[in-house]
């Protein structure tokens, strides 16, 4: 019993050590929001960490329109790198769950 205990704590701390590298491959996958005009892009990280806003100069114009779009293409851009971010970080957990009598029905 202690055996397998042993050798599920190893494969948690190893998945552990996953996750972890997995974070920080995300930080390095960037995702891009643009309106359809083509006056905003939005660039992220998977990590959801803003990297940069490029406007339309006609943007700067219209102070309503702007923070508008701000708000619409930053909330879809953070929505796509949650998605992406999740599915990633959820392949590498389930990959390393351990098999643990009686919760297969969680997989």
């Amino acid at each position: 019993m202690f055996g397998d205990l042993m050798g599920m704590m190893g494969k948690l701390k190893e998945t552990q050590q996953k996750v972890e590298e997995t974070k920080k491959r995300l930080d390095t996958v960037t995702l891009s929001e643009k309106s359809p005009d083509n006056l905003i892009q939005v660039t992220i990280t998977a990590n959801r960490a803003l990297k940069g806003i490029e406007l339309d100069p006609s943007l700067l114009e219209d102070k309503e329109q702007l923070e508008d779009y701000l708000v619409l293409y930053i909330n879809k851009a953070i929505a796509q790198a949650t998605k992406i971010n999740e599915a990633e970080l959820a392949a590498v957990a389930k990959e390393g769950m351990p098999n643990i009598p009686g919760m297969d029905m969680f997989k």
